[in-house]
């Protein structure tokens, strides 16, 4: 969906006009857009697709305080730097902010906090709005009432289920509540459990919205609400309730793995087979103020070295992620002991080992082929003493995609849209209920094999002269998980990493998991000894599971002198 920033740039709607009633003082502003203006289909599909538009989570506001990745959909700030798969990068002095994420020292004053509520609840207003309006339209049928209020449920799900996962206690702020000429009516305690409202806009779109869309890959489908919602429950543990849906999505939502892992992360492969909702980037599409492409992730793409742009090299894989790719003898996950031996930075040293395929399309090495751009070297890595050899690389341009599938004004802005729930988390996440639920524990095996299946597929290995550019090896389990849910929850958890990694959800698996605080703090203890920036880092239990809520928006929650939000624990 492309923006709208004139239309939708503000929660309330105010008149194209001056008032001709009789009090001649209550003149209101000229070039905006009323209510009585919009409350009509075009109107009404006008505010929804400025709902859509926030799914990027960057602010459309000319001159907004909020950096465009404070509030970047793939999370890679506070699901990626968080976790022990990503640096900061860059190098000490560059966006300081982000480092005191990295390393548990972060305050609730921080702007990266503050633009991430407001990036989704600005998008909760937006939805909120359009269900408001369309009670109010009078030209649409009630069909069509009901496929706009289905969709900006799905996005007020999503909004809120952004902020829940990231802030713990949060309001939740629904059309009823909602009063965009009352400011108070915002400032809703957060002194209540909110999944159940999640689950119920997200029901809603599971039970009402259409399988597919034509012509229109970017709007919400009934299987994109429910793959939603299953995430919702295996967020709360509801492994039961998940496993309905998940298999309904399998048998019947008409999706399939693409044969080649990479491309669900170029441009030219958007909406495939495998994408069940993608948030949608487009460039040099004539917007006015800003390009529409990626820009939360405009910070992260190699320094230098001969490629598309020489900025900015930050969100660098770390050494324990790369090391997570190593494979034994039989080409499977070495899930006790992966991070004994590290795997060279340059591919021209010798490893004796095997790597995972997958390796190398996740990560920017050096020896081997970055995408189109050549080969990877020790110029791409702005200070490689600071956060290590290793680049980002799925949401990369290719180079022959410049001035096409990226903006012409700044190629780090593209096309390549974050397919943010896809075939592959669905067969995972079911796999994930077999374990948890001590059920099928040889068919979570089978679906866990899927994945490795399409990894080992030759053809889209990253190649050399035709030749594969590693010793990769990447084989299946055959050996009977039944009996052994242990290293079955081993095993699918791991695979979730080596799938999604650098894709901003290793920081909310391992905390819905309640691993965070080991997990964390084991790959801390190993780095403190080489990135002396992390020597003080530490995960607090009962604590760093949720980042502080902003300050700001603490203050902004009084009324009169009675503040509404609470800060979470330990800040």
């Amino acid at each position: 969906m492309k923006k709208i920033t004139a239309i939708i740039a503000s929660a309330l709607f105010l008149s194209t006009s001056i008032s001709c009633s009789d009090d001649f003082l209550e003149v209101q502003p000229l070039g905006v857009l009323s209510e009585s203006n919009l409350a009509n289909k075009t109107g009404v599909n006008l505010v929804l697709t400025g709902a859509y538009s926030l799914l990027d989570g960057v602010q459309t506001n000319v001159g907004s305080p909020f950096p465009d990745w404070t509030g970047s959909a793939d999370n890679w700030v506070y699901g990626s730097v968080a976790s022990d798969d990503a640096y900061k990068g860059t190098n000490a002095g560059d966006q300081p902010e982000i480092t005191t994420i990295e390393t548990f020292v972060h305050t609730p004053d921080l702007t990266h906090f503050r633009g991430k509520w407001r990036a989704v609840y600005d998008g909760i207003a937006r939805s909120n709005d359009v269900i408001q309006l369309t009670a109010k339209t009078v030209d649409m049928t009630v069909a069509e009432k009901l496929l706009v209020v289905a969709q900006s449920r799905f996005l007020r799900g999503h909004y809120h289920f952004e902020a829940r996962k990231m802030f713990g206690k949060v309001p939740y702020i629904n059309d009823e509540t909602y009063n965009p000429a009352n400011p108070n009516s915002t400032k809703v305690p957060n002194d209540k459990e909110i999944w159940p409202d999640i689950e119920a806009d997200l029901d809603f779109g599971y039970k009402n919205l259409p399988s597919r869309w034509a012509g229109a890959p970017g709007r919400a489908t009934k299987w994109a609400s429910g793959a939603l919602l299953a995430k919702v429950y295996m967020f709360q543990g509801k492994y039961a309730a998940a496993k309905i849906i998940l298999e309904d999505i399998i048998a019947n939502g008409g999706y399939s793995l693409v044969a080649r892992y990479h491309d669900n992360y170029r441009a030219a492969t958007n909406n495939n087979s495998e994408s069940i909702f993608e948030i949608q980037f487009s460039v040099n599409d004539g917007a006015a103020i800003s390009n529409n492409g990626n820009r939360g992730h405009t910070l992260n793409y190699p320094y230098g070295g001969g490629a598309l742009t020489t900025c900015c090299g930050f969100f660098q894989p770390t050494q324990n992620l790369v090391n997570a790719y190593k494979t034994d003898v039989n080409g499977l996950p070495l899930l006790d002991d992966w991070n004994l031996v590290d795997v060279p930075g340059d591919n021209s040293v010798a490893y004796a080992g095997s790597l995972d395929p997958r390796l190398d399309w996740t990560v920017g090495r050096d020896g081997v082929p970055y995408l189109d751009w050549g080969i990877h070297n020790p110029q791409y890595i702005r200070d490689r003493a600071y956060a290590g050899p290793f680049s980002p690389k799925k949401q990369s341009p290719y180079r022959s995609e410049n001035g096409t599938l990226t903006w012409t004004n700044n190629p780090r802005q593209n096309a390549n849209n974050y397919r943010i729930l896809k075939l592959s988390h669905v067969i995972l996440w079911l796999a994930e209920c077999e374990v948890e639920l001590n059920g099928d524990l040889d068919k979570a095996r089978t679906l866990v094999n899927q994945i490795r299946a399409r990894a080992a597929n030759p053809a889209g290995f990253v190649t050399i002269s035709g030749n594969p550019a590693a010793n990769y090896s990447i084989g299946q389990y055959t050996s009977s998980w039944a009996g052994n849910q242990t290293t079955a929850r081993k095993a699918v958890r791991f695979e979730m990493r080596l799938e999604f990694a650098m894709e901003g959800h290793r920081f909310f698996d391992l905390v819905r998991w309640g691993e965070a605080e080991k997990v964390i703090n084991d790959y801390l203890t190993v780095e403190k000894t080489k990135r002396l920036y992390l020597s003080n880092a530490k995960f607090i239990a009962n604590k760093h599971e949720y980042f502080p809520i902003p300050n700001q928006e603490i203050l902004n929650s009084k009324i009169g002198s009675q503040i509404t939000l609470i800060q979470n624990q330990g800040y």
